[in-house]
């Protein structure tokens, strides 16, 4: 084994080693989720040599140097204001989701018109249109972080993988007798994971095109579903009130977390795979070990339907959006929370940090969107100028840019 590169990664804060062993090349992570600006650099890298061969004597000053350039990177003090950058009427008929690739460099919209289309961030110009499907296009995703690959998911039972970069269509996944509600690819990008009104999950191969495995458990719809980021394990969130922890490479149940008394409206990993986080319609929020399925936590306060649940990208905050008009921080380690966030006057259907982890962006059907400061629930900003809910959310890598999708048929892209 001989190391080749040291790669930065900012969010959440790591090192990549890119290696080659056995002629073959490879990579490996450094997780450094609880590095600050005032780590001793030195006595961590040391710490870190310990365990981790590839890390010589030879290259030790310069992955210090590495962790000292994240560490400046953790301490910018940040006041970033967004303005309305484009206005974009996306589609004759209502939006479903908007997604970005990695960078921000561009976006997707999902229609009821049948079509997703690809958009330019920068000009705010489409680039395509993907035609094919035969009914609403509802679930959509790249393939982050490459960004070469989009799915579609659509009521007419199909998702549907695509070329950025072209827009040409690769592949027709077929096998769902019901309509596509929530699609995932792995981080890997080996596969893609469709969840569907027919009760059941599918795993498609991306290179063949081909099901690999179904999911079969849930006695009632799946509406959500995400691979965890080492890619072995999937969750499902159902209709049927609980959550399933499968295995990817056999499509085994291993955990079945029960405990909710409502729909599930979000299920989600934490960064290292030890964390879900689920949310429902039940008005709570549950904290599982993702390794042994057992029920760690429920996160309760809020007075209404618990609409999306998140974690950092460190997991070690998670943040809850409700019905009742507010969103919530807890602290992943303590449960406690932290910081509520209450000014929307209307419910929230949206949440999402920052890749930082110390902003939140939420939107609700009050037509705004709005910024808080993670730590202390404090409103930074509110995004005006929608006239009409707001049901999607999404911030690019480097967090400066925002887009928003309402039922007003139009995409605002916030700089």
């Amino acid at each position: 084994m001989r190391p080749k590169r040291l790669l930065l990664r900012y969010y959440p804060p790591g090192i990549i080693l890119e290696y080659v062993q056995g002629g073959e090349p490879k990579t490996r992570s450094i997780d450094l989720l609880n590095l600050r600006p005032d780590t001793d650099a030195i006595a961590l890298v040391e710490e870190i040599q310990k365990g981790e061969p590839l890390i010589t004597a030879s290259c030790k000053e310069h992955v210090i140097h590495l962790v000292r350039r994240l560490q400046e990177k953790l301490g910018e003090k940040e006041d970033h204001k967004f303005y309305l950058f484009k206005v974009l009427r996306a589609h004759i008929l209502p939006l479903t989701n908007v997604a970005f690739n990695k960078s921000g460099s561009r976006f997707i919209t999902g229609s009821y018109d049948r079509t997703c289309k690809v958009w330019d961030t920068a000009s705010g110009e489409e680039l395509h249109t993907l035609e094919g499907h035969r009914n609403v296009v509802y679930a959509i995703a790249f393939n982050n972080p490459y960004g070469d690959k989009i799915a579609t998911g659509s009521f007419d039972k199909t998702c549907k993988l695509w070329s950025t970069e072209t827009g040409k269509c690769y592949h027709t996944f077929r096998g769902h007798s019901a309509e596509i509600v929530c699609l995932s690819f792995n981080l890997q990008s080996t596969l893609v994971a469709t969840g569907s009104m027919d009760t059941t999950a599918k795993l498609w191969d991306i290179e063949k095109g081909e099901e690999i495995l179904t999911l079969s458990g849930h006695s009632a719809e799946i509406i959500v579903l995400s691979f965890n980021t080492t890619g072995d394990r999937i969750v499902t969130g159902s209709f049927d009130h609980t959550v399933a922890v499968w295995d990817v490479g056999t499509g085994r149940v291993l955990h079945t977390l029960t405990g909710h008394r409502g729909e599930i409206s979000s299920a989600q990993f934490n960064w290292d795979c030890s964390l879900i986080v689920t949310g429902s319609m039940d008005k709570t929020c549950m904290l599982w070990n993702a390794m042994t399925g057992t029920h760690i936590a429920t996160l309760t306060g809020h007075s209404d339907e618990i609409l999306d649940v998140c974690f950092d990208y460190a997991g070690q905050r998670i943040a809850t959006a409700s019905a009742d008009g507010s969103a919530r921080v807890y602290n992943a380690e303590t449960k406690k929370c932290i910081a509520k966030l209450e000014g929307h006057g209307g419910e929230i259907s949206k949440i999402c940090f920052n890749p930082k982890g110390n902003r939140i962006l939420t939107v609700s059907s009050d037509k705004t969107a709005r910024l808080w400061d993670a730590a202390t629930g404090h409103c930074l900003q509110i995004l005006e100028g929608h006239t009409d809910e707001i049901f999607s959310c999404a911030f690019n890598y480097k967090g400066d840019i925002i887009i928003t999708g309402s039922k007003d048929n139009t995409c605002r892209i916030w700089h």
